[in-house]
């Protein structure tokens, strides 16, 4: 017999589905809002129009519209998603915002900033469905948050909730995100913590990350696996990381993203392959949807219609 919640599932699918191609929005607004499934909290939507940041690592030359995106979710059972600002748009965050604007049911953002932003532009931010902010620390020099104008930034982020996002390899953990949950903010960090191809899971800069969860105020995203190493060293990197992260933070502080469009692994990734990693890494169903679900609604503030009823 198939169970109630599969029977959801897939009737979200089906209306996510028509959303993607134009038709029954208004029917997917309220089933979007009322019944939370499952959560990718790592996508990236970008078009070749925009302008790329001076200086970006990789620039796709292809689009990766809101509405593909919403195609993916359709397939794969995913009722609600996080867009995070791609590197290469700096702080134009200007299609994200849209897109949060068309869907505040459904849609949360993370966004890049000037550490200069006033605080009238963040509750800007905040009210079109924004909780944090993106530093993808990779190929950067690491900011001093100690120093004018991050301390002003990191108390106006506190005010509002919200989260820092951190991408960087793992040895500079310590300083990258150290900082940052010294100064009582709650941190997310990508891709497993980026350990070095050649050490794995006993890279220092990972086992850095895993002392940390005892703060309680430290998330992992198990995304991106193949961001750790190539030719499948990533993956089994991933595979011996995956019961270590639920070991040291449960569930409770975990979450799933499947980085689509996979930039720079567009032809070599798809996302049936990252949504079934997981299934490989949480094997316990409860866990899994307790990462699929509950963290990710609590953390990134999706709200249902018995919350609003409250």
């Amino acid at each position: 017999m198939i169970s109630r919640a599969a029977i959801s599932a897939r009737i979200l699918a089906a209306a996510l589905l028509l959303a993607a191609s134009g038709r029954g929005v208004d029917r997917v607004t309220v089933l979007s809002s009322s019944n939370l499934i499952a959560v990718d909290t790592h996508a990236h939507i970008f078009q070749r129009a925009s302008a790329p940041v001076a200086g970006a690592r990789y620039v796709p030359n292809y689009d990766a519209t809101l509405a593909e995106l919403f195609q993916q979710f359709a397939t794969h059972g995913i009722s609600h998603g996080v867009l995070v600002q791609p590197s290469f748009l700096g702080t134009d965050n200007t299609l994200l915002l849209a897109a949060l604007r068309a869907h505040p049911g459904r849609l949360r953002g993370v966004v890049v900033v000037d550490p200069g932003i006033g605080s009238a532009q963040l509750a800007e931010l905040a009210a079109a469905g924004v909780v944090g902010i993106r530093l993808n620390l990779v190929g950067q020099p690491l900011p001093n948050v100690r120093l004018e104008p991050w301390p002003v930034l990191l108390g106006e982020l506190q005010k509002l909730g919200w989260l820092v996002e951190v991408q960087r390899e793992a040895r500079d953990l310590p300083s990258s995100v150290g900082p940052l949950l010294a100064a009582g903010l709650n941190v997310v960090v990508d891709h497993f913590g980026r350990p070095d191809p050649t050490l794995g899971v006993e890279d220092p800069g990972f086992k850095y990350l895993l002392a940390q969860a005892s703060t309680r105020r430290l998330w992992v995203k198990l995304s991106g696996a193949y961001r750790n190493g190539p030719d499948g060293i990533g993956d089994a990197i991933a595979d011996a990381a995956a019961p270590l992260l639920l070991r040291a933070f449960g569930p409770e502080r975990l979450l799933w993203g499947s980085d689509w469009p996979h930039t720079q692994f567009e032809h070599a990734e798809e996302y049936a392959d990252a949504r079934g990693q997981l299934d490989r890494w949480i094997t316990d169903p409860a866990a899994r949807r307790t990462v699929l679900e509950a963290t990710p609604q609590a953390l990134f503030r999706f709200q249902t219609v018995a919350d609003h009823a409250r």
